[in-house]
C-alpha cells in the first residue's frame, strides 16, 4: 500500500501516522461518509500468520464492544488482498510518548487528569470483561481538547472464564510497563492494567520509567524484585497523596494493589481534588501550585540500577527467566502463557474470616440521580482515619429510593456482616450484594437505624459476591460514612 492508494473503494491513504511491529497506521480520508479517519493495516510479513491474524482481528472485536469517551473508536474493520484492516476515529492530538519527548514531564494535575480519564476508560472495559494487558505512553492518545483516549487493545484478552482466549499464550505487555505476574507468568486479572497504569503516571511526573535497565531480562525482574520507587524522591513537589497512589497502583502484588479500577479512580479524584486545594508550601493565598520542581539528576537512577545487578548474582528466577527468553526482537513485548483469570476461588470455599477481608471503597452509587454523590471523595470511606468521610449530597427533601457507596472485597465472598461508622447517626441504611461494582445488586441485610457504629448481619443465602453497597433509604439532609469495615 502507498499514499494516494483507496482502500476497499473507501478509504483513501493521506499519509502515515505510525508503524510499529505489528501494523502501520495510516490517516486516511472516508469517501462515503466524508471524514478523516485512522486505518491500521497488518504488516504483510505476517499477514500469513494465523495467530497475527487472529489477534489483530480480535483486537477490532474487543474494542467494538467498548463504546466508551476514553475509548478509540472501532468504525469499520475489512481485508484487502491479504492485507487485514481496522478503521477507527480520528484523535487529533499526540500520544502521551510524543508529550513526553516534547515536556519531558507533566504538572501534576495535568498528569493525574489524564490517567484518571485512561483508567475510566479502562475500567468500562473490565467491566465488559476484557483486560487490555499493554497500557503505555503509546497507547494512551490525547487530542487536541485534554481528552485521553486508551487504544490498541490487539493483546488484549477476556476475563470470562469459559472463553478459550485465557487458554492459550500470547504477548502480555511492554517491558518497562509490565507487571510482576506478566513478569513471571502468572494469571492476568484487572490489576495488571492498574500497575501499568501505575507506571505511567510515575512517568508522567518525573519524566522517566521507574526501572531503567540495559535489556528487557534486567527491567522485568527488577519489575520482580526491586522496591517500588517514591515519586517524591524524584520530584518533591509532588503531594504525598499521589506518590501514595503511585505506590500502591505499583504493589508487587496483585492484592495490595486498589482493589479495582473504580477504586483506583476514586484514589486519583481525590488526589485531584487535594491538588486544588493546595496554595502553596507557605499558605500564600496562590491559586496554582508552584511550577513543577524539576526531576532530580538521572545520575541518581543509574546509581540505583547497580542493586539489580549485584541481585544478579543469585540468578534470575526460573519461571521469570523461561517466559523473558522468548522476548521479542528490540524488547518491545514478552510472551508468556497465562488463563487471565480473575477471583479464583481457593480449596476452602469463598467464605472467610472478616479480619482476612480486605474491604476497600470503590465507588458511589446513584442510580436514580446521575451527578453522583461526592465521587472525589470515596476512598475516605475505608482510608483507616476515623476523622475523615464520604458524605452524601445534602437534601433538603430526599425523595429517591436510595444513594449509595459500593466497597469491594478484593474477590467474592460470603461476608457475615458490614460494620458502619459515622459521625452523624440517624439515617437508615441496608446492604446490598453484587457481582460487579456497577450491579445489579440485591439486598443482604434488614434495613435498620444506623447509630455511631452500627453492624449489619448479612444473609447472602450461601452465595459469595465481591461488591457491597451501603444502601442509604432514608435521611435528613446528608449522611455521612466515616468508615466501613468487614464484621464476623
Amino acid at each position: 500500500m502507498k499514499i494516494g492508494d483507496t482502500i476497499a473503494d473507501r478509504y483513501r491513504l493521506d499519509g502515515v501516522l505510525g508503524s510499529g511491529g505489528m501494523s502501520r497506521v495510516y490517516r486516511a480520508h472516508d469517501n462515503v461518509l466524508e471524514r478523516d479517519v485512522a486505518l491500521k493495516v497488518l504488516h504483510d510479513k505476517l499477514s500469513d500468520d494465523p495467530s497475527y491474524v487472529e489477534r489483530f482481528r480480535r483486537e477490532a472485536r474487543a474494542i467494538a464492544r467498548l463504546s466508551h469517551p476514553n475509548i478509540v473508536t472501532v468504525i469499520d474493520r475489512g481485508q484487502i488482498d491479504s492485507a487485514e484492516f481496522i478503521v477507527f476515529e480520528l484523535v487529533r492530538g499526540a500520544n502521551l510518548k510524543q508529550l513526553l519527548a516534547e515536556r519531558r514531564y507533566l504538572p501534576v494535575r495535568e498528569a493525574l487528569a489524564i490517567v484518571h480519564q485512561a483508567a475510566r476508560g479502562l475500567a468500562f472495559a473490565h467491566e465488559h470483561g476484557i483486560v487490555h494487558r499493554d497500557v503505555k505512553p503509546q497507547n494512551v492518545l490525547v487530542d487536541d481538547d485534554g481528552a485521553a483516549k486508551v487504544t490498541d487493545f490487539g493483546i488484549a484478552r477476556s476475563l470470562d472464564r469459559e472463553s478459550g482466549l485465557t487458554q492459550t499464550g500470547a504477548i502480555l505487555g511492554t517491558a518497562d510497563y509490565l507487571s510482576p505476574e506478566q513478569a513471571t507468568g502468572q494469571p492476568v486479572t484487572e490489576g495488571a492494567d492498574q500497575y501499568s497504569l501505575g507506571v505511567l503516571l510515575y512517568e508522567l511526573l518525573t519524566g522517566e520509567v521507574p526501572y531503567p535497565a540495559e535489556s528487557v531480562v534486567a527491567v522485568a525482574a527488577r519489575h520482580v524484585n526491586d522496591p517500588v520507587p517514591n515519586v517524591i524522591d524524584r520530584r518533591p513537589d509532588v503531594p504525598l497523596r499521589v506518590s501514595q497512589v503511585v505506590g500502591r497502583a505499583m504493589a508487587k502484588r496483585p492484592e495490595d494493589r486498589f482493589p479495582s479500577m473504580d477504586a483506583f479512580i476514586a484514589a486519583l479524584e481525590a488526589a485531584m481534588a487535594e491538588a486544588e486545594e493546595l496554595r502553596g508550601p507557605e499558605g500564600n493565598g496562590a491559586t496554582e501550585l508552584l511550577p513543577a520542581v524539576a526531576p532530580a539528576p538521572r545520575q541518581r537512577v543509574r546509581k540505583r540500577e547497580r542493586e539489580p545487578r549485584r541481585r544478579r548474582r543469585r540468578g534470575v528466577p526460573w519461571p521469570l527467566l523461561g517466559v523473558l527468553l522468548v522476548a521479542l526482537v528490540g524488547g518491545a513485548a514478552i510472551w508468556a502463557v497465562a488463563d487471565g483469570r480473575i477471583d479464583p476461588s481457593g480449596e476452602n470455599g469463598n467464605a472467610a474470616p472478616a479480619d482476612e477481608i480486605r474491604i476497600q471503597a470503590a465507588r458511589d452509587h446513584d442510580p436514580f440521580g446521575g451527578d453522583g454523590e461526592h465521587p472525589e471523595a470515596v476512598a475516605r470511606a475505608t482510608d483507616g482515619d476515623p476523622a475523615t468521610y464520604w458524605p452524601t449530597e445534602t437534601y433538603t427533601s430526599f425523595t429517591k429510593e436510595g444513594v449509595g457507596l459500593v466497597v469491594d472485597a478484593g474477590r467474592p465472598v460470603e461476608l457475615g456482616g458490614l460494620t458502619v461508622a459515622t459521625d452523624e447517626p440517624g439515617w437508615t441504611a441496608l446492604i446490598q450484594a453484587g457481582a460487579r461494582a456497577q450491579g445489579p445488586f440485591e439486598a443482604v441485610s434488614e434495613e435498620q437505624r444506623v447509630g455511631r457504629d452500627t453492624t449489619f448481619d448479612l444473609d447472602t443465602g450461601g452465595e459469595a459476591y465481591r461488591f457491597y453497597v451501603v444502601w442509604i433509604t432514608g435521611l435528613e439532609g446528608r449522611a455521612i460514612v466515616n468508615e466501613i469495615r468487614a464484621a464476623d
